[in-house]
């Protein structure tokens, strides 16, 4: 898919992940990594007394995630690109909690796509990160890109 083909699917759904489970095992090790222990991530039986009745996953672990959901749904721009770096997020928003042992996916909506100057383009995707059997979204967030050609 070339910039100009892409440019043509702005406000439509581009892609959709795969599946990933969050189990216990991932979130202690992004608890690990990360050195936030918090008692609702890493302790089952503690957690069970709290709202969420059990362990949930780091935020930031769900955001984490998108790499790898943008990688599965194949949001790419083509062979063309040399290089494509994470410039950052707006309107980052955790909608609801992800359970120990749920399975979420994304799904990306091209939002906007601008040449910044010769051979620098600017992706903004909207990541939807739906939580399987629930309603609320467990974020949506708008993903900034920039690709080298």
């Amino acid at each position: 898919m070339t910039f100009e083909t892409l440019a043509d699917r702005i406000g439509e759904v581009i892609g959709t992940s795969d599946w990933f489970v969050v189990d216990q095992s991932r979130i202690d090790q992004f608890a690990a990594t990360t050195e936030d222990h918090q008692f609702i991530h890493t302790d089952p039986e503690r957690a069970k007394n709290t709202p969420f009745g059990g362990t949930i996953a780091h935020g930031f672990l769900t955001l984490s995630l998108l790499s790898a959901m943008s990688e599965s749904a194949g949001i790419g721009v083509g062979t063309d690109v040399q290089m494509s770096v994470n410039y950052g997020l707006d309107n980052l928003r955790f909608l609801a909690p992800v359970r120990s042992g749920k399975r979420v996916r994304a799904h990306f909506k091209l939002l906007a796509l601008t040449e910044r100057q010769p051979a620098q383009w600017q992706q903004v995707v909207e990541a939807t990160v739906e939580i399987e059997g629930e309603d609320k979204p467990a974020l949506i967030a708008e993903w900034v890109f920039l690709h080298f050609v």
